[in-house]
């Protein structure tokens, strides 16, 4: 199995090149450095919290979405509920979903 970072960056690199940005454009959106938009697109380095909500903000997408890699059929609603029952079983899950959440919104 592929590894996060690297299906991340993938899919940043797909929404980039989707919305004809370069590398460089991306990164002055995002406040950040063009080597970095590198190494995040090869799965060098995972962005922050705040990298991620400002990645989404430039590519036009909401945060989830850049996790939707290829081949993934779950729509919205299957993705809530599994979410639900999982934050339901897991308390420190629960917790750092929502410290997540109150870092993106």
């Amino acid at each position: 199995m592929q590894d996060i970072k690297k299906l991340l960056g993938k899919r940043i690199r797909e929404l980039r090149k989707s919305r004809h940005l370069t590398q460089e454009k991306l990164a002055e959106l995002v406040e950040i450095g063009p080597a970095n938009i590198s190494y995040i697109e090869t799965g060098r380095f995972a962005p922050s919290v705040e990298t991620l909500a400002k990645l989404s903000e430039a590519l036009g997408v909401y945060i989830y979405e850049l996790y939707m890699f290829e081949g993934y059929s779950k729509s919205i609603d299957e993705i809530k509920n599994e979410l639900i029952e999982a934050l339901k079983n897991d308390d420190k899950l629960a917790s750092m979903m929502y410290k997540f959440y109150q870092a993106v919104k």
